[in-house]
C-alpha cells in the first residue's frame, strides 16, 4: 500500500509500508515531531522547494527525499512524476532501479559469513572460485604478466582487486565475453557463469595496488552463494529482507508491482530529459526478462522506505527493532578507511563497501568524519552520518545524468536543516 501523504510543515511524519499477510506495517524508524531531532521544518522545506524547482524546468522527472535522525523520520517526500508520458504522480513507496546500492547489501551478506565463521578477509578468493588461482594482469605495453598475489575477499569488498567493468585496456575482451559494465538483469544465465569467465580475464591492475570500480562486488556475490549453498536472491531475502521486513526490496519485480517501477529517463544536452529507451540499461528487464542473473554489485531494486531499514540497521549497530543482522564491531570494521590514500586521490577512504569520509575539508563535501554512503548509476545515493545520528536517501532514475548537480545540493540541504544534537530542538 502506499505511505500516507504528511503534511511538509507537520511535525510528526509516519511511514506505512506493505507488510505480508498477519505482519503488523513494517516502519523504517520510530517517529516523532521533527523539531525534536535537532533540525529545522523551515530549513528542511528548502529540501522540496529545489526538488520541485527541478521538476519544474524539465531537469529531472521526479525524485524521493528521506532524511531520519536518531531514529525518527524527520522528513519523507516526493516531487515531480514516476512516469512522465502517463502522468503518474512519484509515490513514496514507487520502487526504484537501485543499481550499486546493492554493493552495500552484498557486502552486508558477506560480513554475515565472516561473523559465522564461514569466511575470512584474508581468503584468497580462489578458495571458493578456483578459476581465480591465476590471474594475470594488463601492464605496459598491453603485455599480461603474472598477478603478484592471489584477489582475495578484502580485496572484493575495497575494490582493489584489479578488476574494473571492462572499459579498461582489455576492454575487447571484456566485451567478448559478455562482461561488460555493470547491467546483468538480461542475461540468461547464472552470475556464476559470467564470473567464471572474468576469472580468465586480465585485471587492470595488481591485486592490493589500486582502487579501481568494477566486478569486485558482482564476483563476491558469487563468492556467498557458493559459501552458503544459496543463491543471492535466496541468502539476501532470508538474511536480510526478512529479518528486516524489507517486503519491497528484490532482484525482479513481481508483476503485481510493476505499476510502482519508476521510469527511466535520459538527460539531452540543454538539460531537459527524455525518456530512456526500453532496451539494455534503459528500462531494464527488471520485469520480462530472463530473471535468472542476480548482481551483487548492481542489480536490487528497492524503496526509499525500505533502504532506510536497512541503513537504520547499519546506524544501529548492525540491529534494528530488535533483530541483529551485524554485530557493532563488524560495522565498525566495515565503516572504517582499510585502503590508505587509494581512493579518490585520498580525499576520502573506503571500507568494506562504502566511501568513508575521515577529514570534511580534505573531502570538500558537508558531511562529519566517519560519515559513509555511496551512489547510483541511476543517479541515487545515501549516505549515514554516525556522529549526526543521521540516515539520507535519495532516489531518482536518471541515467545518463548529464551536468545535473541535485544529488550534491540534497547533501548541501540535509546538512544545513541540521540546527541542533539529536532530541533538541531549534531554528
Amino acid at each position: 500500500m502506499s505511505a500516507s501523504t504528511a503534511s511538509r510543515a507537520t511535525a510528526c511524519i509516519v511511514l506505512a509500508l506493505s507488510a505480508a499477510p498477519n505482519r503488523a506495517p513494517a516502519q523504517p524508524v520510530r517517529t516523532t515531531a521533527v523539531e525534536a531531532s535537532g533540525l529545522s521544518v523551515e530549513r528542511l522545506a528548502r529540501i522540496t522547494a529545489t526538488m520541485n524547482r527541478y521538476v519544474e524546468e524539465g531537469r529531472i522527472a521526479g525524485t524521493v527525499s528521506f532524511v531520519a535522525r536518531n531514529g525518527r523520520v524527520a522528513y519523507f517526500e516526493t516531487a515531480g512524476k514516476r512516469d512522465l508520458e502517463k502522468n503518474l504522480p512519484m509515490e513514496k513507496d514507487t520502487i526504484f532501479r537501485i543499481a550499486s546500492m546493492t554493493k552495500a547489501v552484498t557486502s552486508v551478506a558477506a560480513m554475515i559469513l565472516v561473523e559465522e565463521g564461514r569466511l575470512l578477509l584474508s581468503d584468497p578468493v580462489s578458495k571458493f572460485l578456483p578459476r581465480f588461482k591465476k590471474t594475470v594482469v594488463l601492464a605496459t605495453p598491453l603485455a599480461p604478466v603474472p598477478a603478484k598475489r592471489e584477489i582475495t575477499i578484502r580485496d572484493l569488498l575495497t575494490h582493489t582487486s584489479g578488476l574494473s567493468y571492462g572499459t579498461g585496456p582489455a576492454e575487447a575482451e571484456y566485451r567478448a565475453a559478455g562482461a561488460y559494465l555493470w547491467y546483468f538483469a538480461d542475461k540468461a544465465e547464472p552470475i556464476g557463469a559470467v564470473v567464471d569467465r572474468m576469472a580468465g580475464l586480465p585485471l587492470d591492475a595488481q591485486p592490493g595496488e589500486r582502487w579501481i570500480y568494477g566486478f569486485s562486488t558482482d564476483v563476491l556475490g558469487r563468492v556467498i552463494e557458493v559459501v552458503s549453498g544459496q543463491d543471492l536472491d535466496t541468502f539476501f531475502r532470508s538474511r536480510i529482507f526478512e529479518p528486516l521486513m524489507m517486503d519491497d526490496t528484490s532482484f525482479f519485480l513481481p508483476a503485481a508491482k510493476r505499476a510502482r517501477l519508476a521510469t527511466v529517463y535520459a538527460a539531452k544536452s540543454g538539460g531537459a530529459v527524455e525518456r530512456a529507451p526500453e532496451e539494455g540499461r534503459g528500462q531494464g528487464d527488471y520485469v520480462d526478462g530472463p530473471r535468472k542473473c542476480f548482481s551483487g554489485g548492481a542489480g536490487l531494486l528497492s524503496t526509499a522506505g525500505d533502504y532506510a531499514r536497512f541503513l537504520q540497521m547499519l546506524l544501529g549497530g548492525g540491529a534494528l527493532d530488535g533483530v541483529r543482522i551485524l554485530s557493532p564491531k563488524t560495522v565498525q570494521l566495515m565503516t572504517a578507511n582499510q585502503v590508505g590514500s587509494l581512493h579518490d586521490d585520498g580525499r576520502a577512504g573506503f571500507g568494506l563497501g562504502f566511501e568513508v569520509i575521515e577529514d570534511v575539508g580534505r573531502a570538500g563535501k558537508m558531511g562529519s568524519p566517519g560519515a559513509y554512503g555511496w551512489g547510483s548509476a541511476y543517479y541515487s545515493s545515501y549516505w549515514v552520518d554516525p556522529s549526526e545520528k543521521l540516515v539520507a536517501i535519495f532516489l531518482s532514475q536518471l541515467l545518463p545524468a548529464g551536468d545535473l548537480d541535485l544529488q550534491a545540493k540534497f547533501r548541501n540541504l540535509v546538512y544545513q536543516a541540521v540546527v541542533g544534537p539529536p532530541g533538541l530542538s531549534g531554528k
